[in-house]
């Protein structure tokens, strides 16, 4: 596909993105079947799976038939790969000379799972992501700088591809470190980047700090994409990134195994588009596991990547949290949004202290606190018979006079947004640890004993 001209048209695929919501769902369940077919007959494991559950594609006629499919996990795809056709084991579905493309997880959560792409298979990687940045005002006329390590961790590697399908000037800063790409954003006058949220707030600092650049200043970014953990959807993480940069940050959510499936539009109505053209994403209850289409309850995300074929992700329990919106978005699409972007992790949310907790909460109070720096660290234990938290913060180095007074406002805040009370530890400036790509900032040791 051609990028469209600029100002011909809001939207990447204008037929698609606006197509009446019931013939989205007759192109979904009609891909869907096709996925599941070609599933069934290429791969061992999705085999074994269906035959196992009683299931045959013929037997899905309908929306309500996709809930028979059984779920696939993380920790299954572990369990069949580094086996033969090595190292992808019995999920592949294509011979391993069409695999054009190897990228593995980040290992965050355990060993990693390896994902191979055919050259169709990337194609559509970048189709995926050409759709946000065409959403989120990308042009012909951007420079976009790519601050990340280039590497077997997918992370930006189909933004730059797409950065490209849309017309843009893609300067790739893999190699370079931190202060080397403030200085080369500035140089080459970018107008776009990409990164972490966690990233985009460090090298702000690292620009001030060390290199006397004001980044709203003195730099030409006008419009950031994130990825890989939720601050871009959390007002307070945002509104710093937008004040430290004087650029439009925008939320996009993915995965290795999954691909680029929700993203942020220029109208920013407080949650994230569904690519519903290319993936099929349902919400499902928690602890009855039926699917939820009303908006305002919280759902595990259960994915199909509706077109990649090398090894389909099909009903993949990605463990996310989210929540259907209830109002449409005026920038026109019909693809839903999921209120608030990603919520948390089902896995991450946790009951402490009998109340359950959610991490966003803690970095939306956090990020929200003047004075305190954009680091922090929650450490959930287990004292005796009860719970205990602890948040580990660090004050800016010229707020130490304020400091009683912050502490105060963050205790309130943090009881009054998460109904818990935390044993609060003030680190030196600089000391906690910072991140370039996912940040692992709650740490629940009470699962190791």
């Amino acid at each position: 596909m051609r990028s469209p001209k600029k100002g011909q048209t809001p939207y990447w695929n204008s037929v698609l993105e606006t197509l009446p919501l019931e013939t989205l769902r007759e192109l979904q369940i009609k891909k869907f079947r096709r996925i599941v077919e070609w599933a069934y007959k290429k791969s061992k494991f999705h085999r074994k799976l269906y035959q196992e559950a009683g299931l045959k594609p013929g037997d899905i006629r309908s929306y309500d038939d996709i809930a028979k499919v059984p779920k696939v996990e993380k920790s299954m795809m572990r369990d069949i790969q580094r086996k033969d056709p090595f190292p992808y084991g019995d999920a592949l579905c294509v011979p391993l000379e069409e695999v054009t493309e190897f990228r593995q997880t980040s290992g965050t959560t355990g060993l990693p799972v390896y994902q191979p792409d055919t050259w169709q298979d990337w194609e559509w990687w970048a189709e995926a992501w050409a759709y946000i940045l065409y959403a989120q005002g990308y042009r012909n006329t951007d420079r976009v700088f790519l601050p990340f390590g280039y590497n077997i961790f997918v992370a930006f590697w189909a933004g730059h591809y797409a950065a490209e399908k849309v017309g843009c000037e893609v300067v790739p800063g893999g190699v370079l470190d931190t202060e080397a790409r403030v200085l080369k954003m500035q140089e080459l006058r970018a107008t776009a980047m990409m990164a972490t949220p966690t990233y985009v707030l460090g090298m702000a600092d690292t620009a001030k700090k060390k290199l006397g650049i004001d980044p709203a200043r003195d730099l030409s970014i006008r419009r950031i994409t994130c990825a890989g953990e939720p601050g871009a959807s959390i007002p307070s993480t945002k509104q710093r990134m937008e004040e430290a940069w004087g650029a439009k940050v925008f939320d996009h959510v993915g995965a290795t195994e999954i691909g680029a499936w929700g993203y942020e539009c220029t109208a920013q109505p407080g949650g994230l588009h569904v690519n519903e053209a290319l993936f099929l994403v349902q919400l499902e209850d928690i602890d009855t596991g039926k699917i939820i289409e009303e908006p305002g309850q919280k759902g595990k995300v259960v994915i199909t990547a509706l077109d990649r074929i090398a090894q389909p992700c099909i009903r993949f329990d990605s463990k996310d949290v989210a929540v259907w919106s209830e109002d449409p978005c005026p920038c026109g699409r019909s693809f839903r949004i999921i209120k608030g972007g990603i919520v948390g992790r089902a896995d991450d949310i946790t009951k402490v202290k009998g109340v359950l907790l959610a991490p966003t909460a803690i970095e939306e109070v956090v990020r929200s606190i003047q004075g305190l720096s954009n680091e922090f660290e929650v450490v959930v234990t287990k004292k005796g018979d009860l719970d205990d938290i602890t948040l580990k913060i660090e004050l800016l180095p010229d707020e130490e006079a304020r400091r009683e007074g912050i502490l105060a406002h963050l205790r309130e805040q943090l009881r009054l947004k998460t109904n818990l009370g935390y044993n609060i530890e003030v680190h030196p400036f600089n000391s906690l640890p910072r991140y370039e790509v996912k940040a692992r900032r709650f740490k629940d040791l009470r699962k190791h004993g």
